[in-house]
């Protein structure tokens, strides 16, 4: 059946450490309809790990995404934006002069949320995809340069609570510059990629002490990165990647670490030969591996969920909330009880001279 839109188009742009993402969409009845799309791997944090900088390369790279992304939204007419950044933004020494950089040659604001605020995001963009027969849910993303935990409650009216969340600096770029992955890795350096996430997120699981529901059976697994998406292509067998076929489907943990021994045994040459991953992510997807093992070793979950959305998703589902009345209002009175940081109006110009780097921080709803 055909989704009517309504309203205004409404953009969300996603820099990460690795990948500068765009969507574009319209509110419909039951959430929205994305009418334009944007993905590419740009590298911003590359070498950041070793020189606390982002590099010119890197920074000409992102420019150039960005633009691409600009012109989408002004062909689309897109009325209201959020633009926000991550973990290579918030770990720059240099972010300042790279956001003036945007704004001047790209004219559009950067948000540089903190990991509070992602989690937040990534919780709503996929929280479709939670089972509610479970009572609690784990939802990880593994970044570039950091990787997002969060500890969710389902509550009884199948809404999820955010009980915790961590960020940790394991991502699979600085892992990947950090230990080489064009060659073939070897063993002990993929366990000690392993040992080093495990214990940067020991210490999120004694204070909550999740495995105590997981051996209970109360706890899934809901995965939202390029490492399980594109794990999931390989278990599925595809020669292409489709989104339509990865999102939603539900693997087997130990399906996903056969792949994960697998790749980690393979050169460059040989993962980029396999359908589904290609030269982009053939150099970083063995660190991706290490990530998730880690996470499947410290609470070991039949089955992981895998989810093609994320920041995007969670950005456009905010906005569209803010500005459809009912809840327009509801938002205003909650935030007259606090300071506010900045706040947009639509513009009459189309996407560049509008913006919506307003942080908020409330429960997922």
């Amino acid at each position: 059946m055909r989704q009517q839109v309504n309203g205004p188009a409404y953009g969300a742009i996603d820099l990460g450490t690795n990948n500068c993402r765009l969507l574009v969409a319209h509110p419909t009845a039951n959430g929205f309809k994305v009418v334009d799309a944007f993905s590419r791997i740009v590298r911003l944090g590359e070498g950041l790990s070793r020189n606390g900088v982002l590099s010119d390369a890197a920074i000409d790279r992102t420019i150039e995404a960005l633009q691409i992304c600009v012109n989408k939204m002004q062909r689309r007419q897109v009325a209201y934006m959020r633009n926000v950044a991550t973990q290579a933004c918030r770990e720059a020494r240099n972010c300042a002069e790279f956001v003036e950089r945007v704004e001047k040659e790209v004219r559009i604001k950067l948000d540089i949320i903190d990991p509070e605020e992602e989690a937040r995001l990534a919780v709503l963009g996929c929280k479709a995809l939670l089972d509610t027969r479970y009572s609690y849910a784990i939802v990880f993303d593994i970044g570039g340069g950091s990787t997002e935990l969060i500890w969710l409650k389902i509550k009884k009216n199948r809404q999820p609570e955010i009980i915790g969340w961590t960020s940790v600096p394991y991502g699979v770029v600085n892992l990947s510059e950090r230990y080489g992955t064009h060659d073939v890795i070897p063993a002990q350096d993929y366990l000690e990629m392993k040992n080093l996430v495990i214990t940067a997120l020991k210490s999120f699981e004694d204070k909550y002490n999740m495995r105590a529901h997981v051996d209970r059976g109360e706890v899934q697994l809901l995965g939202t990165s390029g490492t399980v998406t594109t794990l999931t292509s390989m278990h599925l067998d595809l020669e292409k990647y489709d989104r339509n076929q990865v999102d939603g489907t539900r693997v087997m943990s130990t399906h996903m670490q056969e792949l994960c021994m697998e790749l980690s045994r393979m050169t460059y040459e040989q993962r980029a030969s396999r359908g589904g991953i290609g030269h982009d992510r053939a150099e970083l997807v063995v660190a991706g591996c290490a990530i998730l093992e880690a996470i499947m070793a410290l609470w070991p979950i039949d089955q992981i969920r895998v989810a093609d959305r994320g920041i995007r998703e969670g950005v456009l589902l905010d906005l569209m909330a803010a500005h459809q009345p009912p809840q327009r209002k509801k938002y205003f009175r909650k935030r007259s009880r606090r300071k506010r940081s900045r706040t947009t109006e639509p513009s009459r110009k189309p996407a560049v001279a509008t913006d919506m780097n307003q942080t908020r921080k409330e429960a997922v709803r």
